[in-house]
């Protein structure tokens, strides 16, 4: 379960895990497992949207950003930072003291990342002229993942134009290119709020690669210039300050402030329940005439994001009071439109290539049909004692050889009754499972 060809952001620490299974139940793709004790990852099917890394009460799972000392490899270190991250602190911290810290803990200038919400909101409107609709919209990657794993029959509605960061991330790459400093010489770094976009940069979709050297933990470096400015840390490094930014791109990564720019009927969805009920409903084709949504796997969107310290609405709220007081435009458009207006496209994203039963289509089919068997034997309760997150996923397991059908409880208790199974036999399955310590207490 620990082999993939996609970049992973999440890692369970397994000598703190205590194989509680509060990530496996929340797993949207059932992509957690419960053995020997520990909870264990199937990394080719996890989109990284960080709800176990949410719920875990142990502080099991770690996410794997880049280490922040990697910026002095570089002589001029951009930091394109969210307007999410702004709205963490208290309106009575001012955004100068803000970049001044940035620029004291090393970096050389500061980039709003929104800044491309301009250039790209025209680009969308002309792509849903030609593309099947609805059109969804390609800002939120654990969305994208979500439905190459679990909704493959949609890929094709999945917008290939690329997200704000990656846009403003070319911006500066062309930029340095023509004020003549080298690769190399320059470091693009990206301050995220979701753990999903620290995968998105190291293996994008869409036959793209990023130009952002690295991904930060902004709760990590909230943190750090929350301590700076508490400590009043004296400022002796300058630091170029690109703050040009409209209302538009402020809004932008909060719920409806994307689609609102959207030409035509659009809809806007954010938390990860919400998303999977109305994806399934679009699936079975049960609803029609939307032309543009913008689903987001968090509540309240990026303000609600994994790695965001505040409270969702106070940093939602925080972030359109300064929407309300900035222009509706930017002096940078056309620097935009003149620098990115090749790369904004991307190719096709094509389903997640995961084998689910079998390579072989003949024994996949002997395999399928071995679960839905399987399913009319449990209890359909989906307790989880087995390990696993449903029945479902218990019996797809099984026919994989990767559980027993003993596994079940329920099944389990029945051998029992019947003398097929002896007590000793019992507990020692729910000692692979749920590990040995938890059948030792003395009661």
């Amino acid at each position: 379960m620990s082999q993939t060809t996609y970049n992973r952001a999440l890692e369970i620490m397994g000598d703190v895990c205590i194989g509680c299974s509060h990530c496996m139940k929340v797993c949207p793709t059932e992509a957690l497992r419960v053995s020997q004790g520990k909870a264990k990852i199937h990394v080719d099917w996890c989109i990284d949207c960080g709800e176990c890394y949410r719920i875990c009460p142990n502080r099991a799972i770690r996410v794997m950003d880049d280490d922040f000392k990697q910026i002095f490899n570089y002589k001029h270190r951009v930091l394109l930072v969210p307007s999410v991250f702004f709205a963490q602190f208290d309106d009575s911290i001012p955004r100068d003291k803000i970049y001044n810290i940035i620029g004291e803990l090393g970096f050389t200038e500061v980039c709003a990342v929104e800044q491309s919400v301009d250039t790209l909101i025209d680009e969308v409107n002309e792509y849903i002229k030609r593309a099947p609709l609805p059109v969804i919209s390609s800002f939120c990657p654990a969305v994208i993942r979500l439905i190459q794993v679990r909704f493959p029959s949609l890929v094709d509605h999945i917008m290939s134009l690329l997200p704000p960061i990656e846009i403003t991330a070319q911006y500066y790459k062309r930029k340095f290119a023509k004020e003549g400093i080298k690769e190399g010489e320059f470091g693009i770094f990206y301050l995220t709020p979701c753990i999903a976009k620290i995968a998105s940069v190291k293996s994008p979709v869409g036959g793209y690669t990023s130009p952002i050297h690295g991904v930060i933990n902004m709760d990590f470096f909230y943190n750090k210039v929350y301590l700076a400015h508490k400590q009043k840390i004296p400022i002796t490094r300058q630091i170029k300050i690109n703050g040009e930014l409209s209302s538009k791109g402020v809004l932008y990564p909060t719920t409806g402030g994307e689609s609102m720019h959207i030409k035509g009927k659009t809809l806007a969805i954010d938390g990860m329940d919400n998303v999977i009920d109305f994806l399934e409903i679009l699936e079975n084709e049960e609803i029609e005439g939307f032309d543009f949504l913008e689903l987001r796997a968090c509540d309240e969107s990026c303000a609600g994001g994994i790695l965001s310290h505040r409270n969702r609405f106070l940093t939602a709220e925080s972030m359109k009071k300064y929407a309300s007081i900035i222009p509706d435009t930017h002096k940078l458009i056309s620097d935009y439109k003149k620098y990115c207006s090749a790369v904004v496209h991307m190719d096709k994203i094509e389903p997640r290539s995961m084998v689910k039963y079998d390579r072989d289509i003949d024994a996949a089919i002997k395999k399928m049909e071995g679960a839905r068997e399987l399913r009319r034997l449990f209890p359909g309760i989906d307790c989880g004692a087995c390990g696993a997150p449903s029945c479902e996923a218990l019996a797809e397991d099984i026919v994989k050889g990767q559980a027993e059908i003993s596994s079940c409880i329920f099944l389990r208790t029945l051998y029992e009754k019947r003398g097929e199974i002896s007590l000793e036999e019992a507990v020692k399955i729910m000692e692979n499972i749920w590990g040995k310590s938890r059948f030792d207490k003395k009661i």
